[in-house]
């Protein structure tokens, strides 16, 4: 059984990446499309329940945001993968005044998750950990080294 955790800041190509790499095989869980934390919360056990792959589609961007998930995930027994999308602030502000309609978020909600995007670290729980770029009409995908605790 296999859970990614997505970690970044809105506009940063998670859901992209999600729809590129994913789609066809993990079930995505997205604050976006539940609206709420309680419909999350249920969507989650359920997933947990039926050893669903599934992709945390959020921000994700603190530790203890994390956390919330990696006892769950670890309890059953999950190999947990975080992948860590790493742009700056202006790139992602942007590529979110590009969009249109519910995709375009309010630009303090950038400015406030970057203010507390703290990068993963394998101390967590972390299985495995990957850093993504945005590279033209792709993503640059790196692996995290162990030892230096980041690319």
């Amino acid at each position: 059984m296999e859970a990614i955790l997505f970690i970044g800041m809105q506009a940063s190509g998670k859901s992209t990446f999600y729809k590129t790499h994913f789609f066809h095989s993990h079930v995505r869980i997205s604050l976006d499309l539940l609206k709420t934390r309680n419909r999350e919360r249920q969507f989650l056990q359920l997933c947990l329940k039926t050893s669903a792959k599934l992709v945390i589609d959020n921000t994700n961007p603190r530790k203890e945001d994390r956390q919330l998930y990696m006892g769950q995930l670890k309890e059953r027994r999950y190999r947990v993968v975080g992948y860590f999308f790493q742009t700056s602030l202006p790139h992602a502000l942007a590529r979110n005044r590009a969009r249109e309609g519910r995709d375009k978020v309010k630009e303090i909600a950038l400015y406030d998750v970057r203010k507390k995007l703290e990068p993963p670290s394998y101390a967590e729980g972390f299985d495995q950990l990957f850093c993504i770029r945005i590279q033209g009409d792709g993503f640059l995908v790196e692996e995290w080294s162990r030892e230096e605790g980041h690319v």
